[in-house]
């Protein structure tokens, strides 16, 4: 699954991306959060895993226009992100992680699943239509299986973040 350069788009902390550098992989981290890269550098250093992770201050509905960033990554993920934006705002969303994998490269996405339906002219939720919407051009959908993945604020999600576990490659 986690391969070659990996991608951790939006990746608050770093987790992810020191996850897959901790395997020996090089790892790029990009989100808008200073305090929260300063912190994934801080662990990375800690962890002594500096020279394989990095973490940039990126705009995720830019990448494919970042020189810093570059492209050619070949495993890109989502840990929720993708559902927080509107219908133009994800299509470009899409556009930039697209640009930024190489042909054959996979994309995994966590995100919120619509159920139950959330308050009228709210998107926190994601519809199996609209994946397959945002996905239709330049997309390989290679599943989009429901989960529930226990939090640590059960008193907020008592039943758990209900989501899509997406895996899609790039074409």
């Amino acid at each position: 699954m986690l391969r070659g350069r990996v991608l951790d788009v939006g990746c608050g902390t770093g987790e992810h991306a020191l996850l897959a550098a901790s395997l020996g992989l090089d790892a790029t981290g990009v989100d808008q959060a200073e305090a929260a890269l300063a912190e994934a550098r801080r662990s990375a250093a800690e962890r002594a895993l500096s020279e394989r992770a990095r973490f940039l201050r990126q705009d995720v509905l830019r990448l494919d226009e970042s020189e810093e960033l570059g492209g050619g990554f070949d495993v890109a993920l989502d840990s929720l992100v993708f559902h927080a934006f509107h219908d133009e705002q994800r299509a470009r969303y899409v556009r930039s992680v697209g640009g930024v994998l190489a042909p054959g490269g996979r994309f995994f996405v966590l995100c919120y699943r619509e159920e139950p339906p959330g308050p009228p002219g709210r998107r926190h939720s994601v519809a199996r239509r609209d994946v397959e919407e945002a996905f239709a051009d330049g997309w390989r959908i290679d599943g989009v299986d429901p989960v529930t993945v226990e939090t640590a604020v059960p008193e907020i999600l008592p039943r758990g973040l209900r989501g899509w576990r997406i895996a899609l490659t790039r074409i």
